[in-house]
């Protein structure tokens, strides 16, 4: 399936919205949990994957709901891979339901990133949707209390921090599209069917 391109002035045009601004914190610091490493799998795997995506990007729920089952079960649950999630948001939608996501416990952040990839047509591109309302209720199902999804939404040091990963994205590994993985380092584009990703893996095992 062709690749989706996102270039950088999307991203631009996003940051140019009033109190959308890239912090200069470090995205590897984590002063508190909804700041610390989403991951799924065994650290010392020989293969590290980093994913760069964004909530609203198509292409990037086709690769949640199409490749990345066959990736948990062959890969991650086998200790060959461990997956580290990045966000590289496109839009303040995605930046919203990235920000509410790292509110939840670490535990339950995989599954809920999955659910909403999920659903993408249903909270975020139906018509006249009001994404955070549904991004609310979907919240609420994950055990979010409501106070804590309105502190999420809300709150200017997760925006910060989730902006911060997509700004060192695209100065570390030139990332301009979604989804992009670094492989053991390696930056590869697009989404693409578990095979083709098998083989990328099975390269960097050396």
């Amino acid at each position: 399936m062709p690749l989706l391109r996102r270039s950088l002035l999307a991203m631009a045009a996003v940051a140019s919205l009033p109190g959308f601004a890239y912090a200069a914190a470090d995205p590897v610091a984590a002063p508190n949990p909804e700041f610390g490493l989403r991951a799924l799998g065994d650290p010392k795997a020989k293969v590290r994957v980093i994913e760069y995506f964004s909530l609203t990007c198509t292409h990037c729920a086709d690769f949640a709901n199409e490749t990345m089952p066959e990736v948990e079960s062959k890969l991650i649950a086998t200790g060959k891979v461990y997956w580290i999630f990045r966000d590289f948001p496109l839009d303040r939608v995605a930046l919203t339901a990235a920000m509410v996501a790292r509110a939840l416990p670490p535990d339950r952040y995989a599954r809920f990133i999955f659910a909403l990839f999920a659903s993408q047509d249903t909270w975020a591109f139906a018509p006249n949707v009001d994404s955070t309302a549904e991004l609310g209720k979907m919240a609420a199902l994950a055990g979010m209390p409501k106070a804590t999804f309105d502190a999420a939404v809300a709150s200017k040091k997760l925006e910060d921090f989730v902006l911060a990963e997509a700004r060192e994205a695209q100065e570390k590994y030139h990332v301009d599209s979604t989804p992009t993985f670094i492989i053991n380092g390696q930056p590869h584009a697009g989404e693409m069917p578990y095979a083709d990703f098998a083989q990328l893996i099975a390269a960097a095992s050396g």
